[in-house]
């Protein structure tokens, strides 16, 4: 990339007029992710080989399926489930803006993966994952306070909006399969067969244990959110907690583990 190219080369301003305004809505956020796949296959010199791509295919998708879900009443409350998925977007989507403008403010947690937009080549299903660690390691959190602040509610277990959030997890195990088979080569595909169902398995049961854990450090981050310092305490900590993992995860080593 010159020095004075545009982050996103030839797509640019296409992209700057996406990430323009937020979505309202849950049509309105899937628009938006469709539209901005669109674009990222087009992004050289990788094109559709684009390591943002890989993810923003994989929410795209899940995306989709928690639409199919609203519109078939699938969730208790309806009204938490759609203010979350937006909030969650949004996070998503500032991210992206940031990184537009190179403001300091990016997520550490999506930089790493932003970087490898122009290279060096990261392998689909590494990308995917980093993609999903910040997004729910970093993002969903706060995303989850905003929308309880929003909805004058309060994240509790047991409540009829905790069982629409682990309602999700079921979604991603109903999509991991074909997802995730999507990302891989030939002889992982070999390999994967050999490996039955354990695969699958593995990544539902991470999938589920680490949306817990994004719902525990939403009640600490809830717990603190009228104090600034130990909101931003939070905020770091968790920025960088998923920037490692993010490394790692498109790391040689990490790229293997997959």
């Amino acid at each position: 990339m010159g020095k004075d190219e545009p982050v996103w080369g030839p797509v640019h301003q296409d992209i700057v007029g996406l990430l323009a305004d937020h979505p309202a809505d849950v049509p309105a956020v899937v628009d938006h992710l469709t539209k901005l796949q669109d674009l990222l296959v087009r992004l050289p010199p990788l094109e559709r080989s684009c390591p943002l791509a890989d993810f923003n295919e994989l929410y795209l998708t899940i995306t989709t399926s928690v639409l199919n879900g609203l519109y078939d009443d699938r969730f208790a409350d309806p009204v938490f489930l759609a203010r979350l998925d937006v909030e969650f977007a949004a996070r998503y989507f500032d991210a992206l803006r940031y990184w537009t403008e190179a403001s300091p403010a990016t997520p550490r947690a999506w930089s790493c993966l932003f970087r490898r937009m122009r290279g060096p080549d990261a392998r689909p299903l590494p990308s995917a994952a980093a993609g999903v660690n910040a997004h729910i390691n970093f993002d969903l959190p706060f995303a989850l306070v905003t929308t309880f602040d929003s909805l004058e509610s309060e994240p509790v277990d047991g409540t009829d909006q905790h069982h629409d959030y682990l309602e999700i997890n079921q979604i991603f195990a109903e999509r991991i399969p074909e997802l995730r088979r999507g990302y891989l080569d030939n002889w992982q595909l070999m390999i994967d067969m050999l490996n039955g169902d354990i695969d699958d398995w593995y990544q539902g049961e991470l999938v589920e244990y680490t949306r817990n854990v994004a719902w525990r450090n939403a009640q600490k981050i809830w717990r603190c959110r009228h104090d600034p310092e130990a909101r931003e305490c939070e905020r770091e900590r968790l920025d960088d907690n998923a920037a490692a993992l993010g490394r790692l995860l498109l790391s040689p080593l990490g790229a293997f583990l997959q």
